[in-house]
């Protein structure tokens, strides 16, 4: 996790102001002062925001700092370092898409990187899905058609690019690349699809040589995730075919288990929990991996399919519990060990639609969730075993499928029309 207001510990002789120092540190820490947001759900993807004291009783409409136009997009936003970043796509006086990067205090534009785009008939072709992925002061971007670039934080300066078509012969699934570049162990990971070996590319972060290729699977939309089984480091990807586990060091496959999706639509990304690795899916339904005990070992534990289809929404898990938007029932509460559902809200969190959407994050270890869901509302609630209770709500965007980001008491959020800062209580 990166944090720019993270206290060093105290090195010296024991004695009161050591502790004291040191205890005031893990305070700030806890309370997560200017915490960084530095990739698709926060620090390693956790979905986790530190809670910074927040209020649980919400006043009637929260206070906006600021609101700047931007273009159209569904890409998420990434926080580091006082600066927030994003991409959009401009239509006049040409086609492009554009990196931006504003202040975080007063949403003024500090640089901007951009590139000539050509979406033709691209479906749901507003602008660019990924989020940004920032560490160690380089951004690593990628656009709606492939265009994957390493950007300086500071300035804005272009390090090294490639594109997933032309250079990694990668096919572009039918509504764009929508994951997110994901950076571990100094290797980029990119999931450009398709035949000879293409599917899953990992890149050297600092200057996007190919460092190892596997699958032939076609692209998906989700994010891989990292576990370990087996004493072996996997990624998990999930594709429009296949759940799959890779080997990290050398991208040799370890073990598949068939899934095939209908238009592709592998979105929500992964959850491990307890062994099971958790995916869930808008037609098909949801299914349970279990994990282990050799690194090559995988099978199915359970599906279901009449209450867990999730589709965009990334499910939460808490407790031996787990929460998801299910496409008719809304937010669904079961239980990850066998599939079964406890209850539903009918609804009440975000309307139902034909692709309902809620951007879904924990407060700290607290049982309260943050949700912008699709209409632009930000919503503070409680999930448990009882149920959801809603503790506050507030209308602070237009409609929007982009996930926010979060830094202290401020919430990042963009629409297709401005990106917005507001503050929590």
């Amino acid at each position: 996790m990166l944090c720019r207001d993270r206290a060093e510990p105290f090195v010296g002789p024991p004695g009161g102001i050591a502790r004291i120092t040191l205890m005031l540190a893990l305070i700030l820490a806890a309370r997560g002062v200017r915490a960084d947001w530095p990739e698709w759900r926060g620090p390693d993807g956790s979905g986790r925001v530190p809670d910074a004291g927040f209020a649980e009783a919400w006043p009637e409409g929260l206070n906006t700092v600021w609101r700047r136009p931007i273009g159209g997009g569904y890409a998420g936003i990434a926080a580091v370092d006082d600066k927030i970043l994003t991409l959009d796509r401009q239509t006049e006086p040409r086609e492009i898409e554009r990196v931006l990067c504003v202040a975080a205090d007063s949403g003024e534009p500090l640089w901007t990187d951009e590139y000539d785009v050509a979406y033709g008939d691209l479906d749901y072709g507003n602008g660019p899905r990924a989020c940004p992925t920032i560490v160690n002061g380089r951004v690593y971007t990628l656009g709606a058609l492939g265009h994957l670039r390493c950007l300086d934080l500071e300035t804005g300066k272009l390090l090294w690019r490639a594109h997933l078509v032309d250079d990694l012969r990668g096919r572009r699934p039918t509504w764009g690349y929508s994951a997110s570049p994901r950076l571990v162990d100094g290797r980029l990971i990119v999931q450009p699809g398709g035949e000879d070996g293409n599917s899953v590319v990992a890149l050297d972060a600092a200057t996007g040589a190919v460092h190892w290729k596997c699958l032939s699977d076609e692209a998906g939309y989700t994010w891989p995730i990292v576990v370990e089984s087996g004493g072996v480091r996997q990624l998990v990807c999930w594709t429009p075919s296949h759940i799959r586990g890779v080997d990290l060091e050398s991208g040799r496959p370890l073990w598949d288990v068939p899934y095939e999706i209908q238009y592709g639509v592998a979105i929500a990304t992964p959850i491990e929990v307890d062994g099971l690795v958790l995916v869930c899916g808008y037609w098909a339904g949801s299914k349970a991996i279990r994990l282990g005990p050799g690194p090559e070992d995988a099978t199915l534990e359970w599906e279901e399919n009449r209450y867990l289809r999730g589709l965009m929404s990334q499910p939460l898990v808490r407790d031996g519990l787990a929460y998801l938007l299910d496409k008719q029932y809304g937010i669904t509460c079961f239980d990850p060990a066998t599939g079964t559902k406890l209850w539903d809200d009918r609804n009440t969190l975000t309307r139902r639609d034909r692709n309902p959407q809620a951007s879904l994050v924990w407060i700290g270890d607290s049982d309260r969730v943050l949700a912008l869901n699709a209409e632009g509302e930000l919503v503070q609630a409680r999930f448990t075993r009882e149920g959801l209770t809603e503790l506050g709500r507030a209308k602070v965007l237009g409609e929007t499928w982009a996930h926010p980001a979060y830094s202290g008491r401020r919430v990042f959020a963009r629409s297709d029309s401005e990106l917005v800062c507001v503050e929590l209580p």
